[in-house]
């Protein structure tokens, strides 16, 4: 294979030029690809959210993988983010053989098995209800279910914030992390999305420019059942256009709003996993000379809950579940 076009490829993967990528790759002849170079289109795809594309790319070269701790992380990746989460686990138990310990592989595990246990945990409630439990107005099989709209996650127990914030994983500082904003960057970036930015974000993002956090569940209480759920977020935005998910990148704010149809009451900090909501920024109370709420937005029913009355307090609300 042309260590050129390797030298190029692995340039432009550290410039976030995915698309770049995938054209290069796409030009050589399937018969001519090898294992490197499979990898390389399978990450991009990755990067780029094209998730059933790499997994189809990866298991082209399945059998040359199957020892490869790296190649079995990213198929993973990609079945993880694609919802197949049997398949995603069985990858990343497998890397977790071939290399013990590395912290990315262990936290999509831990989060794998917090969702089976969450499944588990419905099963049961609904096998209970469904036994022919007497309600007010009928059956249980009659009584619709009181839901939260919130695409709340159950962890048990969750921990408060303490100890290392930041998980700067591959993934994370690919696709989050940017060099600390300057003042004149920051001026620029709210210019572009029309409102102030709190001073506590701005001085958090001058200390760690955007990222995923260890801590990434925040107590949501069910005001119909009282029960407390948690919003999950993936990650939080930067101040920044260079990096995907950096509030003016490709993934910001805007591009998010817009393309998505979210209410246009503030800036987009943070999403939900499998895109099924958004953390805002939420400026109606107080405008630009104020600090804004954090709020969050769902996806199908628009649905606008108040998180906390400003950033600072969502920060040190979030919470990480303990293993």
């Amino acid at each position: 294979m042309n260590e050129g076009l390797l030298e190029q490829l692995e340039t432009w993967h550290e410039q976030d030029e995915y698309e770049k990528i995938v054209d290069a790759v796409q030009e050589v002849p399937v018969e001519e690809r090898d294992y490197e170079l499979v990898n390389h289109l399978g990450r991009a795809l990755n990067n780029l959210e094209r998730y059933e594309e790499a997994v189809a790319q990866f298991l082209t070269v399945a059998e040359e993988g199957a020892d490869d701790p790296l190649w079995q992380y990213r198929i993973g990746l990609a079945y993880y983010y694609l919802e197949q989460y049997d398949k995603a686990e069985q990858a990343f138990e497998r890397s977790d053989e071939l290399e013990p310990g590395d912290e990315d592989t262990l936290e999509f595990l831990e989060w794998i098995r917090n969702r089976d246990d969450e499944e588990e945990e419905d099963e049961d409630s609904a096998g209970e209800v469904q036994e022919g439990v007497e309600l007010e107005n009928g059956t249980a099989e009659e009584q619709p279910a009181v839901i939260s709209s919130i695409n709340v996650v159950h962890v048990d127990p969750p921990v408060p914030v303490s100890g290392e914030f930041w998980n700067d994983s591959e993934l994370a500082l690919e696709q989050y992390v940017s060099d600390p904003p300057s003042d004149g960057l920051v001026e620029s970036v709210e210019e572009q999305l029309v409102f102030r930015l709190p001073v506590s974000y701005i001085e958090m993002m001058k200390e760690h420019n955007g990222g995923i956090p260890y801590h990434r569940f925040f107590p949501v209480t069910n005001e119909e059942s009282g029960e407390t759920g948690y919003v999950e977020i993936e990650g939080i935005l930067g101040i920044g256009r260079e990096k995907r998910h950096a509030l003016c990148g490709t993934e910001g704010s805007w591009a998010v709003i817009e393309r998505d149809g979210y209410p246009e009451i503030g800036v987009v900090i943070a999403k939900a996993p499998s895109e099924a909501g958004i953390v805002m920024l939420d400026y109606r109370s107080y405008g630009n000379d104020g600090e804004p709420e954090v709020v969050y937005v769902d996806k199908n029913e628009r649905k606008i809950t108040p998180l906390a009355p400003n950033f600072e307090t969502f920060i040190q609300g979030l919470m990480r579940p303990e293993v």
